[in-house]
């Protein structure tokens, strides 16, 4: 049960006393399997004092969390008390509570937990409840968006004012011995019901093997699959040499085939479930003046995302998802962890973009024409592509030479990575534009990915204009709008000087008059 206002303190769930001192002997599982393979290979007489410690001290270390954490709820704040030797009390104001967020591992599923992260939209900083009971977090979650929910409410409601010349009781209609007592508050609103704005559709999962957000996992894998790969038995020099031999007795083409298969077999795999665990359940609904997001298979996890504090949403088509219509959509708020929240998985483009509209409150900037940036700019961004594959291709040759290696590699290599750059040129000034869509800042970016933001002007807190030097000559500027949601900037790439003063005075008038009108005199 969660605390009502003016309760005292309250522990975490006794469950806790099961979830953490397993979590505390998987982190020690291994330094203590160390130091006791080192013991038992010197003298064995501290086993007695040694085993009894490395058995029973995460035990005790696990449990102290949920001795000395405790919280409760005030009329007016959520308070949690922790700490052993350096005791802390960590509060938040229930009127600035931005975010609930629920989180549980599998194994706080398995013992019906949940743990709960307050966001008051003040840097990262959060408040961690690890763990509640399930319902319990629900319920805490619920209570906590809903008094928020009033409390704006009630702030945004102008106070019913007497006129002056109008004595009380003609005034409010009040009768001499009714004069005295206050006016109640008219009674909030209910809260306007959840609106679902999107959920899975298993159709989608044909997107998942063109992301390829999960192949650095994989890469890793195999990084530390190489790191031991030396110490395997069946790595040996006669072993490869065997195996070489009997891979030869059969066409190059079958083996590259096989190969290519194979790979191919396990990305799918990989790709595929990893969609599914990350995507399992997906829901995204608007209630309580929030988005909020639920989804998982091992780990659940339930995001919150305060739409006041929304400025913005990015639609990001990687190159190969364009290929079969995919898309993936996230949102630029303030306050919230890292600024950038993907809100939907790999996904139809026209879904992406409807939930997109819908979070922006207005159709069109994720559909409507952009602004192209002229030849000049098209210029540009094949001279940045190629200049940088001209780079790798130096440092090829030094290599090439220190080497002493075939010239006519280095050859193919050098054709192919100016083919790749044109191309990149090519690509990234196709999806270079912006636009002023009313009271949006739209810009389209990205070298191989198309990216579209969508940046409220009203939350656009200053610009940055900049040139090189071969931008001056060619009177090209980058314009970069600065923002306190996401990553804190939009870059406006290789635009005309005088359009982007222009597009930075019309999305923000008054903010660049003296650049606009140089002659004037401030008074």
């Amino acid at each position: 049960m969660i605390p009502e206002p003016g309760e005292g303190y309250v522990r975490l769930s006794p469950r806790k006393l099961l979830l953490d001192p397993v979590k505390a002997v998987g982190q020690m599982v291994v330094p203590v399997a160390i130091a006791l393979i080192g013991i038992s290979r010197s003298d064995t007489k501290f086993w007695p004092i040694i085993l009894p410690l490395a058995v029973f001290g995460p035990l005790v270390l696990g449990a102290l969390p949920w001795l000395t954490t405790h919280y409760r709820l005030t009329a007016t704040q959520i308070q949690v008390r922790s700490g052993v030797l350096n005791k802390t009390t960590s509060t938040a104001p229930l009127d600035r509570v931005r975010s609930v967020d629920l989180e549980a591992s599998l194994l706080h599923r398995v013992l019906g937990l949940q743990k709960v992260q307050i966001g008051t939209g003040v840097d990262d900083d959060r408040i961690t409840l690890d763990a509640l009971a399930a319902p319990d977090a629900q319920a805490l979650r619920t209570t906590l968006l809903t008094r928020r929910a009033v409390a704006d409410q009630q702030a945004a409601t102008p106070p019913v004012d007497q006129p002056a010349d109008q004595p009380a009781d003609q005034s409010l209609g009040l009768l001499p011995d009714q004069q005295s007592r206050p006016v109640a508050p008219p009674p909030p609103a209910p809260p306007a019901p959840a609106v679902a704005l999107a959920r899975i559709d298993w159709s989608w999962l044909r997107f998942a093997p063109f992301s390829l957000g999960r192949l650095v996992l994989l890469v890793g894998g195999l990084g530390v699959l190489s790191q031991f790969a030396d110490e395997l038995p069946i790595w040996n020099e006669e072993t490869a040499t065997s195996a070489w031999e009997w891979l030869t007795q059969f066409a190059v083409v079958a083996i590259v085939l096989v190969l290519a298969v194979g790979a191919l077999t396990l990305w799918l795999v990989v790709s595929v479930a990893g969609y599914v665990l990350q995507w399992w359940d997906f829901r995204l609904v608007r209630e309580h003046g929030s988005l909020h997001l639920t989804s998982g298979l091992v780990t659940t996890r339930s995001i919150t995302v305060e739409e006041a504090k929304v400025r913005g949403v990015e639609l990001t088509e990687p190159v190969l998802m364009r290929l079969v219509g995919g898309a993936e959509l996230s949102t630029l708020a303030t306050g919230v962890e890292n600024g950038v929240t993907q809100v939907l998985p790999p996904c139809p483009r026209e879904v992406a973009v409807a939930v997109g509209e819908a979070v922006l409150d207005r159709p069109g900037p994720l559909t409507g024409r952009l602004v192209a940036h002229g030849p000049k700019a098209h210029r540009r961004a094949w001279f940045r592509q190629l200049r940088n594959a001209l780079d790798v291709i130096v440092l090829l040759a030094l290599g090439w030479w220190w080497f002493d290696l075939t010239w006519w590699w280095l050859a193919a290599i050098g054709a192919t990575l100016l083919a790749l750059a044109a191309a990149a040129g090519e690509a990234s000034y196709r999806h270079l534009g912006h636009a002023l869509a009313g009271d949006h800042l739209v810009v389209g970016g990205g070298t191989f990915a198309r990216i579209r933001t969508v940046l409220e002007t009203d939350g656009i807190i200053g610009w940055v204009v900049s040139q090189s030097w071969w931008q001056r000559r060619i009177g090209l500027a980058d314009l970069t709008a600065t923002t306190a949601a996401g990553t804190e900037r939009v870059l406006v790439r290789d635009v005309r000087l005088d359009v982007a003063v222009a597009l930075a005075d019309r999305a923000t008038p008054g903010l660049l008059t003296d650049f606009v009108e140089p002659d004037r005199v401030p008074a």
